[in-house]
């Protein structure tokens, strides 16, 4: 197993496991106290553990070698499973926003005791922390799903956020809980907005950015002193495989055989420098 693997592996396990134990506080405490508000947020908690089995799920799914009928990969199984991530943090934003409405029309205060302030303050700590511990796995191997359940966690420590707001300062304003409820559904929504703008631009192919562009440049400069003028990007990402497609201009007269030589070499070293596997569409330069 590779190591990103196993640091994907990893971070969906403890989420699991974080999960768990928040939610049987939460419970506990919610129940002990009759807060229907910290019984909620249990809940919210327990339907983390749903995106960190996702992540768990597509790390070993995505980690599949290619085969016959799926020639680059499993990769994308990471993209796909980002967008059930978004679903979820989705229903999770449509949820706090319709209570907090709800609660507000009904001038609804928030009451909590001792315990449920401890309980809440352990809960925004430990899920800040697997938010961080996420978002840090992901830059270390672009796993989409990370970045996903980064969000997941974090979206469950805002909801404790508010239930604690609602402790220090229900007492003197009635509608801080219903307010901050109502600000967070909108961060959520944007997250979503975020997750699946991104997965659906890796889906559909896109362009590299500048800074490949120019490297790709540099690097062709490097294999032929020839004037090449690559053009017509297009990047393909199936996790971390990449397909680069281009087309390169080369002097008319050249012969088939030299075309495709200076073509191959430049695949060969792109494939060398930027783990890229480019496939090259060779034409003539009018202007040679």
């Amino acid at each position: 197993m590779k190591l990103k693997e196993k640091l994907g592996y990893r971070e969906g396990i403890l989420g699991i496991a974080a999960n768990l134990v928040l939610f049987a506080l939460k419970y506990w405490a919610g129940t002990v106290s009759g807060s229907l508000a910290l019984l909620a947020d249990a809940w919210h908690t327990l339907s983390d553990s749903a995106s960190s089995v996702i992540v768990v799920g597509s790390v070993r799914l995505s980690s599949r070698k290619a085969d016959e009928r799926h020639p680059f990969g499993h990769g994308r199984y990471q993209q796909i499973a980002s967008l059930f991530i978004a679903f979820f943090l989705g229903i999770v934003a449509y949820e706090f926003m319709t209570d907090a409405v709800v609660k507000f029309s009904r001038h609804e205060p928030t009451r909590f005791g001792t315990l449920a302030i401890l309980v809440t303050v352990v809960s925004i700590v430990v899920k800040e922390g697997m938010a961080q511990y996420a978002y840090r796995t992901y830059r270390k191997t672009g796993l989409e799903t990370l970045r996903a359940d980064g969000w997941h966690h974090r979206s469950d420590a805002l909801s404790s956020v508010v239930v604690l707001a609602g402790i220090l300062l229900g007492n003197r304003f009635w509608w801080t809980d219903p307010v901050l409820g109502f600000l967070i559904s909108l961060m959520l929504f944007y997250a979503v907005y975020e997750i699946v703008r991104n997965t659906v631009s890796h889906l559909l192919g896109e362009k590299p950015g500048k800074e490949m562009i120019t490297r790709i440049n540099e690097i062709i400069s490097q294999v032929s002193d020839r004037e090449i003028c690559p053009h017509h990007f297009h990047l393909h990402t199936y996790g971390d495989h990449r397909e680069l497609t281009f087309h390169i201009m080369l002097q008319g007269d050249l012969d088939i055989a030299t075309g495709h030589a200076i073509a191959t070499e430049i695949e060969k070293v792109l494939k060398e420098k930027l783990d890229i596997e480019a496939t090259i569409h060779v034409e003539p330069n009018p202007d040679i």
